[in-house]
Order: structure tokens, then C-alpha cells, then sequence
């Protein structure tokens, strides 16, 4: 009876300390925020918006739109504005109809240097010569 104790106890704790993990694999499964720095510095793309908030699939973008690949698609010579315009990569939903256009709301989006650095933790060391 002590040793089915034991282990009914030993078993509850090891759920418990796996259990713990969870939240920290479900935050991973999204694929986090992707941040382009090509070719311009730096637009960021959240998965966790999309996958979690909007409840998309990763089949409404992978691989058709995008490689499975983070940033590969900022090697491609037409990953430009005109592009998602024209209904490429993010453009295939931000078009106004499915969601807000490419030509809308660009700060959503183009979080610019600072905001590269900030997220990054880099500074300017442009800046750090001014103080």
C-alpha cells in the first residue's frame, strides 16, 4: 500500500513539474515574431497575433506565401512593397478585404530601427556619441 503511495505520488508530482512546461511549448508553437531587416530595417510579423489570436492555420500561408523558413522570403529580389500591393506574400490577405490593406496602418508593421533596436536590445551608436 506505501509503495502505490509512493508512486501515485512520485507519478503526480512528474505530471505536475510536465504540466509546468506546457505554457512555454504552447508560446513556441506559433513560431514566434519573425522581424525582416531586408530590405529595409525592420518590419516584424507576429505569429502569435495570427496563429492564436486570429485562429488562422499554418497551412493559409505556409509554404505557399511563405517558406516554412523564417526571413527566407526577404532573400526573394520581388519581396517589396509593390509585391504584397500586388497580392503577394502578406498582400494575399492584406488587401482591405480580408484584412487591412499594405498601404494602410504601415506602423502596425514597420516597427522602423528604433524599434528594431528596442526589441533587440542593440543601441545606436550613433545616438550613444550625442549625450
Amino acid at each position: 500500500m506505501k509503495k502505490t503511495l509512493i508512486l501515485m505520488l512520485v507519478t503526480l508530482i512528474a505530471a505536475l513539474a510536465y504540466s509546468s512546461t506546457l505554457p512555454y511549448a504552447e508560446e513556441v508553437f506559433h513560431g514566434g515574431d519573425v522581424v525582416y531587416t531586408e530590405p529595409l530595417k525592420a518590419v516584424i510579423f507576429s505569429h502569435k497575433a495570427h496563429v492564436e489570436d486570429m485562429g488562422m492555420s499554418c497551412e493559409m500561408c505556409h509554404p505557399d506565401l511563405f517558406m516554412m523558413s523564417n526571413l527566407a522570403a526577404q532573400e526573394n529580389d520581388d519581396f517589396t512593397m509593390q509585391s504584397l500591393y500586388d497580392g503577394k506574400y502578406c498582400g494575399a490577405c492584406h488587401n482591405g478585404s480580408w484584412a487591412f490593406a499594405s498601404d494602410t496602418q504601415c506602423a502596425r508593421c514597420h516597427i522602423g530601427v528604433k524599434g528594431y533596436q528596442a526589441m533587440t536590445g542593440q543601441s545606436d551608436k550613433a545616438e550613444e556619441g550625442h549625450h
